[in-house]
């Protein structure tokens, strides 16, 4: 009867297994025509909506705003963003891949943002108060049917380039249905009347992976003439109602950066398979072990 029983277990544990297989191949078929339906664009960009400009060389490509809505909102399970422009993705790594990061691009037009706080900022203060904010947006997110975000600290506290224009840091999230925290880098390209948002979206096991890449993103983006930071024209010139705190806290300034990589990828299919097949292989041997520690199977 034991014996029966068992042969009985690890043909359903089989037959189970070869189900999830199956499963993970169609999954991985769909996946591949999905990317497959994607236009990426190389060479210099002209970004529409934003008077910026990226040279992308080979180390990335380009979708535009239509094909970054199918990967954000189809492929990695966020809310639809109408701010969203387009997205940015390194050439070698494909979207599908358990290292996938891209970089999400939006734009504001709010007017010229000083940069006299640069100095003042104390960004462990400004982090607390962030992290209070979570509940507000969660319970907005919830509604919408969407998993809670939890902003953990900082993977790369912020930095400012006054040379350059450019301020960039990286925040560490947490998902509520998701094991992997997702790392979200932050670049905002600063212009004459507003400025550009880069956001990378990718998992924090891939946090080196994403800072070598976002650092060679950086001097690739730039306004086009005439509309570059020092463009500015204080007498015709609309100013921004904040400065570059707000640019990293958010709120008025920054709607973007809660993207999260929180889509199922594929290289967890196979990972499931196996991590089921051996729990339900320990079950088994724990279930039929028993006589072992004093009771019996018959």
């Amino acid at each position: 009867m034991k014996h029966l029983l068992l042969a009985s277990v690890l043909a359903l544990t089989l037959s189970a297994a070869a189900e999830a297989q199956d499963s993970d191949a169609q999954k991985e078929e769909s996946a591949k025509a999905f990317l497959a339906s994607l236009d990426f664009k190389q060479g210099t960009i002209t970004v529409p909506g934003s008077n910026a400009r990226v040279d992308l060389g080979p180390d990335f490509r380009y979708l535009d705003q239509a094909d970054a809505d199918k990967v954000l909102e189809h492929f990695w399970r966020n809310p639809h963003d109408d701010s969203v422009l387009a997205m940015i993705v390194p050439t070698a790594t494909p979207l599908s891949d358990e290292h996938s990061w891209g970089v999400v691009v939006t734009r504001s037009d709010d007017g010229h943002v000083s940069d006299d706080d640069a100095a003042k900022i104390d960004y462990d203060d400004m982090l607390m108060g962030m992290q209070k904010a979570d509940a507000e947006d969660n319970e907005q997110r919830k509604k919408a049917g969407y998993p809670e975000i939890k902003l953990m600290g900082w993977a790369e506290p912020p930095h400012y380039d006054a040379a350059h224009k450019k301020l960039y840091w990286a925040r560490e999230l947490a998902t509520s249905d998701a094991s992997q925290h997702t790392l979200n880098y932050d670049i905002r390209v600063l212009g004459r009347s507003g400025y550009v948002s880069l956001n990378a979206v990718a998992g924090m096991n891939d946090l080196a992976i994403v800072q070598t890449g976002m650092q060679k993103l950086l001097p690739r983006v730039d306004f086009e003439p005439g509309q570059r930071y020092a463009d500015f024209n204080s007498s015709t010139d609309k100013v921004a109602a904040y400065g570059l705190a707000a640019l990293v806290a958010g709120g008025i300034a920054a709607k973007a950066g809660l993207f999260a990589k929180i889509g199922l990828m594929l290289l967890a299919f196979k990972k499931v398979v196996v991590v089921g097949v051996i729990a339900v292989g320990a079950a088994i041997k724990k279930f039929f072990g028993r006589g072992n520690g004093g009771g019996t199977v018959t």
